[in-house]
């Protein structure tokens, strides 16, 4: 059976190639997933394909059922020449905020590949803070092969962390919304108070902290 029925054509391999035609050797596509959660951490990670490399169904992971993305997973785990995570937990997002704690992650994730690569390509629209040349490209997930890798790689790793902190934080729901503001979560945070991995800076959180509000 066939999880991702028609696959749509388009070229996913353009900004990789074309980095490659302009001399050089290893592209890493780098994404996030977590960032706008109230709970658990922000995790990147970073892909580094081979030339011409192909995947059917690789696609933005939020375009994707948890079934296709652990699909994928096994795939790209098996089909890249490297994959880099890096992680930013809530005590750093708290200090320093979201958008430098993903960048760090980001970061940590292309610094755990060995070689490091030399051309990043990266969803959105900020850079990373490392001395490697890097192109950042909106909806990237949606557009080159190696970002919407890292994006399901990012993902996957992200919920698994999650469903376990669900049995290490009862209560919460963490396996069913991934630590993300859906109502039930917002109750539970009402009705319990924040727990340890609760992002104490976030609105939706910080009104329950004891002592504030």
């Amino acid at each position: 059976m066939d999880l991702f029925g028609d696959v749509r054509k388009q070229d996913w391999t353009q900004f990789e190639e074309m980095a490659l035609r302009q001399g050089y050797c290893s592209v890493a596509g780098v994404d996030e997933a977590g960032r706008g959660a109230l709970a658990g951490p922000v995790i990147a990670a970073a892909v580094v394909f081979p030339k011409g490399v192909v995947i059917p169904g690789v696609n933005d992971s939020k375009k994707l059922t948890p079934a296709q993305r652990d699909i994928l997973f096994d795939l790209i785990l098996e089909k890249a020449l490297a994959v880099g995570i890096g992680s930013g937990d809530h005590l750093l997002i708290d200090s320093i905020n979201i958008l430098q704690a993903t960048l760090s992650a980001m970061k940590n994730a292309v610094l755990n590949i060995s070689p490091n690569p030399d051309y990043l390509i990266i969803d959105g629209i900020s850079k990373i803070p490392v001395n490697i040349h890097q192109r950042t490209i909106i909806k990237g997930d949606s557009a080159s092969i190696s970002i919407a890798a890292a994006s399901i790689i990012a993902k996957v790793t992200r919920d698994r962390l999650m469903t376990g902190f669900s049995e290490q934080f009862p209560g919460y729901g963490f396996a069913g919304h991934k630590g993300y503001g859906c109502a039930a979560h917002m109750e539970a945070i009402a009705r319990l108070g924040p727990c340890v991995i609760h992002r104490k800076t976030f609105r939706g959180v910080r009104e329950h902290v004891k002592g504030e509000g």
